[in-house]
């Protein structure tokens, strides 16, 4: 495993490059000058030429590609055009608020999905089972941003339970001061991001929770179950310990198939609990036009995907010991 996950991850050298050109590219074609933005509508046409020179947005688009390759090979993304700052440092800041409200999302999901999903597969046919199912389907169907603002108007502006924007504490200092003794910040981080991962995380967790039923109800008619059960275990512990487990590999692909519809999804619930991540990073990028910090968003998003899938492909080696990670 250890020479498969080495060989994997060379991969992400060729993976960040063809999608840093990939990129590059198709942000030729994007609509609006970023000068222009930058400048307003009183800049001159003197004054437009002359920034563009010092951008080097005049030079052949192949001299910029590059220099924008060239500087991806020693981490270097280039500087944002309107913060006048280092790429990757604009990243790396708004990188861990991210990756925190997709983790709490995807556990949200995977919790709430696990649990309906073999509850409904338990008691198949039945009305609970229909109820659970026809839930599943309104889940998928609701919007982000919808949910968002309905979660917003009820834990917030209705009953005033929970904050309605901003991150709060950083999730990982407040989990170290909480075990120092001091639990205050870690449950002000919690209130802060519970409503965000939620919105994110129920339309997740109704499609989780359709697939677990029927992998569920696949394994629950194999051979090795009835064995199980012919043997006098518990229902329990049949479920937990042949039937889950066996059911957990189609799980285990969608969930990482998910993470990348949670980074989408964080855009808008970012936006609307004015959440400090990437998201939110990306939608000011795009309306600025600033064209370097788009490039390492989108590379970004690209290998954090890239990285979860990696992950999936370890995980089934050590739910399955049959599969060898060739």
């Amino acid at each position: 495993m250890l020479a498969y996950t080495i060989r994997r991850l060379a991969m992400f050298v060729p993976l960040a490059f063809g999608m840093a050109t990939i990129t590059f590219c198709l942000l030729l074609f994007f609509p609006g000058d970023p000068v222009a933005v930058l400048l307003g509508d009183a800049a001159t046409p003197e004054q437009i030429a002359q920034t563009r020179a010092n951008l080097r947005l005049d030079a052949p688009w192949f001299e910029r590609l590059g220099s924008f390759l060239w500087g991806l090979a020693q981490g270097d993304l280039g500087q944002s055009i309107f913060q006048r700052r280092p790429v990757s440092a604009i990243i790396i800041e708004r990188l861990g608020a991210t990756l925190e409200l997709a983790a709490a999302a995807i556990l949200i999901a995977v919790v709430i999905g696990l649990v309906l999903g073999v509850l409904a597969a338990l008691w198949r046919g039945t009305f609970f089972d229909m109820a659970l199912m026809f839930l599943a389907q309104v889940g998928i169907s609701i919007p982000v941003f919808w949910l968002g603002i309905m979660l917003v108007y009820v834990f917030s502006v209705s009953l005033g339970w929970l904050p309605s924007i901003s991150r709060g504490p950083a999730m990982g200092p407040a989990l170290m001061q909480a075990l120092s003794g001091n639990p205050g910040p870690l449950l002000d981080s919690l209130s802060h991001i519970f409503l965000p991962a939620l919105s994110l995380g129920l339309g997740q967790a109704a499609i989780i929770s359709r697939l677990v039923r029927a992998s569920v109800l696949d394994v629950m008619h194999e051979d090795f179950v009835r064995t199980a059960r012919a043997k006098g275990l518990s229902r329990t512990r049949v479920m937990l310990v042949h039937v889950l487990r066996n059911a957990l590999l189609p799980i285990i692909s969608v969930v990482g198939l998910r993470f990348g519809v949670l980074l989408a999804g964080a855009v808008l619930t970012e936006s609307i609990f004015a959440w400090p991540g990437l998201g939110q990073l990306i939608i000011t990028a795009v309306s600025q036009r600033d064209l370097p910090l788009i490039q390492g968003l989108l590379l970004t998003f690209a290998l954090m995907f890239a990285l979860v899938n990696l992950i999936v492909d370890l995980l089934y080696g050590l739910v399955d010991p049959r599969i060898e990670l060739e």
